[in-house]
């Protein structure tokens, strides 16, 4: 199974993709997206600019000019599409786990209802290690070690975020356990299991011989008891 990569789409397909998800998050009623504009390329060409910057500079020596440069922009056009910096740190963040939780979605679906815990234990895990490692992984590193820099409110509302993605673990460990092949409270199972997966991103080599899924056929003979 090979799910969704972040990020892998054009410009406008992100678009309409993320107002869908947000649509169905939110009960709205479906409506035609709007037409893609210039604006929101350059947008998500910040975006993404920052996110590489914030993940190799940090956030606090990375200047709105570095930003701008990296966007092929003017010093002061980032501020037409955010107020200030904290504004487009929070942006990466908040669209990078929007879009973590739209694929992570569609990587389950991928399932047959007659999936069991395992299997769908091991989605979970090569669909993080996905956003964590794969091509775009600039964007949920900056979650993890930047979040202080964010207001109470911002923080508040990515640690929203993440709970919805975590939500679909628990049932999962849930089971596990109840088949005897998780030994850990669930609980603690799953914040030992996503720690540990979050920190690959301090040592895993792209350029190595371990693949995202030999990744995770051993991080899944690490966790659970052999069948």
């Amino acid at each position: 199974l090979q799910p969704t990569s972040l990020f892998r789409h054009e410009p406008r397909d992100f678009a309409v993709r993320q107002f869908a998800f947000r649509q169905q998050r939110f009960g709205m009623e479906p409506q035609s997206p709007q037409p893609f504009h210039k604006p929101l390329n350059r947008r998500r060409a910040l975006i993404e600019g920052a996110a590489r910057l914030f993940r190799t500079q940090g956030f606090d020596a990375t200047s709105t000019r570095d930003i701008a440069a990296a966007a092929g922009m003017h010093s002061g056009s980032p501020f037409y599409h955010f107020e200030r910096k904290s504004a487009l740190l929070h942006a990466v963040m908040d669209e990078c786990m929007v879009l973590a939780l739209h694929s992570q979605k569609n990587a389950l679906a991928l399932l047959p209802p007659s999936a069991t815990a395992r299997e769908r234990l091991r989605v979970l895990v090569r669909h993080h290690f996905e956003i964590l490692l794969g091509p775009h992984s600039d964007f949920i590193p900056v979650m993890l070690y930047e979040g202080r820099s964010l207001s109470a409110e911002q923080q508040a509302a990515i640690t929203e975020l993440r709970k919805t993605y975590e939500a679909p673990w628990v049932p999962v460990l849930q089971t596990l356990a109840k088949e005897g092949a998780l030994l850990a409270d669930p609980d603690l199972a799953r914040l030992m299991i996503l720690g540990a997966l979050n920190w690959s991103v301090q040592w895993f080599n792209p350029h190595g011989p371990a693949s995202l899924s030999a990744l995770t056929d051993q991080a899944l003979s690490l966790f659970l008891r052999t069948p």
